[in-house]
């Protein structure tokens, strides 16, 4: 049996990882620590609600006395940190809440790892590994041709994707400054279900539903590779099971599509299959995001090459998978999209 600290197992792409795993391996158990930020939902785990292999623990990764019990408590074999704030938005308007959560809280998971997992002078526990699920972000903007490699410079725009490439390279000097086992991944723009609706896809689709306006930043050209995130769920476990020591593993779907052309193909099947009074003239362009990058493209090469992994999902089946997930479940949205987050959502946006 291999049991995980899986953090931010609450939120998007922590909860999916978590199904996939618990549905996929038998022996397999996950101590999922989320501390239920306004993005972290319990409803995304409902189904191995009751599930013996799944412990929830509400917690924050910076608090270094809860982190260090659950390592008294549990012999763990990996440890996955999802947990992070990641909206650039909310960096813009909150840089601090960033660095606390995405740097300090990476650092007190590996200092309390590694207290755990030291077994000598750069000798630790056979078989353990910490991975660090990052970001293509942290690679700065891309021109119109090209690929983000493992060997590209960091080169971040925003306070987001600033914490996340300082994160980053705390888990990079754990590895060479004690020898410490560490995976880091990097992946481009997951959608799926369970995706808190601050990001644009699900964000888009609620709107859609509603006969809201559809706030695009600037002209909506700003490319993203999109990744379906049970795709980026597989690459995770792959890296963690098998991946080198010490490397890294950029994650990309070789599904690049500019922002407003995502917008136009939910419009289109709400359109046919929902709704036919839905139509482009929802769309408002608002002012663009501050530092907002350009181009994002993932060369997943390496993992493809070592590891065998590769995105089984096109982006046509893929939109269409995550618009019919929305669809069946919108009292998950409407419970989501309650409260003090569809307050802020729509002061932010009036004010653009």
């Amino acid at each position: 049996m291999k049991t995980y600290l899986v953090t931010g197992g609450a939120g998007f792409i922590g909860s999916n990882f978590i199904l996939y795993m618990l549905d996929r391996y038998e022996d397999v158990t996950i101590v999922n620590v989320d501390k239920l930020t306004y993005a972290g939902n319990l409803e995304n785990l409902r189904p191995v609600e009751g599930n013996p292999r799944h412990i929830f623990v509400q917690a924050d990764i910076c608090d270094k006395a809860a982190i260090e019990d659950l390592f008294r408590k549990y012999d763990f074999d990996y440890v996955i940190n999802f947990a992070a704030e990641s909206h650039v938005d909310r960096s813009i308007s909150d840089p601090e809440i960033f660095v606390k959560t995405n740097v300090l809280g990476t650092v007190n998971l590996l200092n309390c790892a590694k207290q755990a997992w030291q077994t000598g002078d750069d000798a630790f526990k056979a078989g353990c590994k910490y991975l660090q699920v990052s970001t293509d972000e942290v690679y700065g903007s891309l021109g119109a041709e090209g690929f983000f490699m493992e060997t590209t410079p960091l080169d971040p725009h925003s306070p987001y994707s600033s914490s996340k490439a300082a994160a980053d390279l705390f888990v990079k000097a754990y590895a060479d400054t004690y020898r410490f086992p560490v995976n880091i991944t990097r992946c481009s723009n997951n959608y799926g279900p369970y995706q808190f609706p601050e990001k644009l896809i699900p964000l888009m689709i609620n709107n859609a539903l509603q006969r809201k306006e559809l706030p695009v930043y600037g002209d909506g050209m700003q490319v993203r590779d999109w990744l379906y995130v049970e795709d980026h769920c597989k690459a995770i476990d792959m890296v963690a099971r098998e991946g080198r020591l010490g490397e890294v593993y950029n994650v990309g779907g070789h599904n690049e599509r500019p922002n407003l052309a995502i917008v136009k193909t939910i419009l289109s099947y709400v359109k046919e299959h929902v709704d036919a009074g839905v139509g482009e003239e929802l769309i408002r362009h608002v002012t663009d995001r501050k530092g907002h990058d350009r181009r994002y493209g993932i060369d997943p090469e390496k993992i493809r090459r070592e590891l065998g992994w590769y995105p089984e999902t096109d982006f046509e089946t893929g939109i269409q998978k995550t618009i019919q997930w929305y669809l069946t479940n919108q009292e998950w949205m409407e419970h989501v999209t309650s409260g003090r987050y569809q307050e802020y959502y729509e002061k932010m946006y009036d004010s653009k």
